[in-house]
């Protein structure tokens, strides 16, 4: 499964729960939250950049992963048309080139994750498997660490390559349907590739983490396992509940019969709840707590039918409150700790980072 690309495909709903039997929710777990607190009074000292959505040689820059609020790494054009770029965006505008493929070819540069000065990201095209490649942040040539990634599994998080212990960790579904995950990982000096499997459909957490999907419909988290310690933990949820879990929180979607009721952060264990908005959000992103701390929320507006955007919340679970990013978001994405949003359109597209790591 490949994560999908381009600012209409980045909102990431919830409606699978829909599907679930109806059920009257406990309304008694929480208080509901008040009302949004404005970004500049929330977090007045926190790095932020409004970025233009055009390079400097014309093209549209995509990014795919923030080094801080000003500096990112993504995709563009040539100015030609003739190829598709992966490129490093400095502060100042400059750019660095990492690679080019032909645009006839299809090429996808996804998954981006970055740890230090480590960069890795996945790279694919017609009639080429998925390959997996590296290049320092500070400069330096990009480098091939392998095209034996197997089947492998993207589910769209920033979690799909993890960058830990000087390898690149991903997972690939079994071969001829198991119901095995292989647990690859290759190191970022080159070599072979080294594969584990686990018995299960479990999908990369944050290292050393898995986190297995419910059933064959992967409507939910059920299960956690540390592969350092080899210890599981079970998600606990109650009634008609749809819970998305990381090592330390889920987001937990309540349904009645109407639909969604509200939407939950508590522990895997059940512990610590709370809730943290009401029936008509939704997750604007795939990953849950983001720095274990910020769930990134969507809310629709009166005209969202019509122009795809929506408001972009954030619920500060340390402090319990939420924070309004912007009322009118075109896509919103959170990789390395930033979050940034799209306004505009083709001609007007402006960029807008706020890097969570310095709240």
């Amino acid at each position: 499964m490949r994560a999908a690309r381009g600012i209409a495909g980045t909102a990431v709903a919830l409606a699978a729960g829909a599907a679930l039997l109806a059920f009257t929710p406990d309304d008694e777990q929480a208080a509901p939250p008040t009302g949004p607190v404005p970004l500049a009074t929330a977090w007045p000292g926190a790095q932020r950049a409004d970025i233009a959505g055009n390079l400097g040689d014309g093209p549209i820059f995509a990014p795919g992963v923030f080094l801080d609020a000003r500096t990112g790494v993504g995709t563009a054009p040539t100015p030609d048309g003739t190829a598709v770029r992966l490129l490093v965006r400095n502060a100042d505008g400059s750019i660095r080139e990492l690679r080019r493929r032909p645009l006839g070819s299809n090429p996808e540069f996804g998954n981006l994750t970055v740890d230090g000065e480590d960069l890795a990201w996945t790279e694919s095209a017609d009639g080429v498997p998925v390959e997996i490649w590296t290049a320092r942040t500070t400069g330096g040539p990009a480098r091939r660490l392998t095209t034996d990634t197997g089947n492998a599994l993207f589910f769209g998080s920033q979690w799909d390559l993890v960058i830990a212990d000087g390898e690149v960790h991903w997972a690939a579904a079994a071969p001829e349907g198991e119901k095995v995950t292989e647990i690859r990982s290759v190191a970022l000096a080159g070599g072979a590739v080294r594969s584990r499997e686990e018995p299960g459909i479990w999908a990369l957490s944050a290292w050393p983490w898995l986190a297995e999907n419910g059933g064959e419909d992967r409507s939910g988290t059920t299960r956690l396992r540390n592969l350092a310690a080899n210890r599981d933990t079970r998600v606990r949820t109650t009634g008609a509940e749809l819970a998305t879990c990381g090592p330390l929180w889920c987001r937990v979607q309540v349904m009645t019969g109407d639909g969604q009721a509200r939407i939950d952060v508590m522990h895997p264990d059940g512990s610590a709840r709370q809730r943290i908005a009401g029936g008509s959000a939704s997750a604007a992103i795939a990953d849950v707590a983001v720095l274990d701390r910020f769930e990134i929320l969507s809310e629709p507006g009166p005209d969202s039918d019509l122009n795809g955007n929506a408001g972009l919340l954030v619920y500060d679970i340390a402090a319990a409150r939420t924070v309004g990013i912007g009322a009118a978001v075109n896509g919103a994405f959170s990789r390395n700790g930033v979050l940034w949003w799209a306004t505009g359109d083709q001609d007007t597209l402006v960029w807008h980072t706020v890097d969570l790591r310095t709240v």
